[in-house]
């Protein structure tokens, strides 16, 4: 949608780009970040980055994300620079393993402490850099840095990834993982005993207020569902088995965490770091252990299984013996 022509572009030195725009009166009483995101094109968490670093004025003020604008204002927002091209390093990744792999896809066991592409201010191993130095070729649709990902998982969560390796797998899987035909499964030790014990989490996530690299359940967020199940039972700690209907960052994370159960380990947000220590882990007890999907090439029901990593499985017998 079109709102009107730009009146207005200047630059400082040769950054940053300032872009000003009278606001339509379609937009009368919206929040600050929604008029951006609909004005310019950002997304919504974007604008509201924007305007809480203070790069967003109306009629020559600083205004925070969440303030009304009114018809005819003029709207000024400092335009972010550019995203840095990152380019993929061939390197390979100790601990990754191949599950399966045939013309279509790859998919992976993800040790904990690797990325699953490239980004900026990133310096370790990725996925897509152990496959390149494994010699596979992977589909190239998608950003330079993220051929073949058509799904991701946290630097500090281990577990199951598929890989595109074929343009019509990369279209086929990110079309499933839209309509939410992928079939995810993790298994989270969490602490204490959620109830019930079979449940689903319908909250919507966003970035945090106050901690940018942080996530949270903000009322402005995007709809995001979990549904668990008990598996086992202990003394301090629940083992869970958990679908994800949708897939935001952190989202099993944060769920549980706002469920005041969070996740073994997870000192982001709010795990106990003494059980932490006495269990010797130093990451969140999270392992995507199950993925299924339609095959791209045929469309038949795969199902890939992972069994947990050492830490993991330590921990889990630590806890289960002190139980007894």
């Amino acid at each position: 949608m079109v709102f009107g022509r730009v009146l207005h572009t200047r630059r400082v030195s040769t950054i940053p780009e300032i872009r000003t725009l009278p606001v339509p009166d379609g937009l009368e009483g919206e929040r600050v970040d929604a008029a951006i995101a609909r004005m310019f094109g950002f997304s919504r968490t974007k604008a509201a980055e924007l305007a809480a670093a203070g790069k967003v004025l109306v009629d020559g003020s600083v205004v925070g994300k969440s303030e009304r604008v009114h018809g005819g204002a003029w709207l000024e927002v400092e335009m972010p620079e550019p995203p840095r091209k990152v380019e993929v390093v061939a390197e390979p990744v100790p601990g990754m393993e191949i599950v399966h792999d045939d013309d279509d896809i790859v998919v992976i066991m993800k040790p904990v402490g690797v990325a699953a592409h490239p980004s900026p201010g990133w310096t370790g191993t990725t996925v897509i850099g152990g496959l390149a130095a494994a010699g596979y070729r992977i589909s190239t649709s998608g950003a330079s840095e993220r051929q073949g990902i058509v799904h991701r998982l946290d630097v500090g969560t281990s577990g199951l990834m598929a890989v595109a390796k074929s343009e019509r797998a990369y279209t086929s899987l990110k079309n499933q993982f839209r309509e939410r035909i992928v079939d995810k499964r993790y298994h989270a030790l969490v602490q204490g005993h959620p109830d019930p014990m079979s449940g689903t989490i319908d909250a919507p996530i966003g970035r945090h207020p106050s901690a940018d690299y942080k996530w949270a359940v903000t009322q402005e967020g995007k709809p995001s569902v979990t549904h668990y199940d008990l598996i086992e039972a202990f003394r301090a700690a629940s083992l869970l088995d958990i679908k994800l209907e949708t897939g935001r960052t952190h989202q099993i994370r944060v769920h549980m965490a706002a469920h005041k159960h969070p996740c073994v380990g997870d000192l982001t947000y709010g795990a106990d770091p003494t059980v932490a220590k006495r269990l010797g882990l130093t990451r969140q007890w999270l392992h995507a252990v199950r993925l299924g999907f339609e095959h791209p090439s045929d469309g038949q029901w795969v199902e890939f299984e992972s069994t947990y990593p050492a830490d993991l499985q330590n921990a889990l017998d630590v806890i289960r013996k002190e139980s007894e």
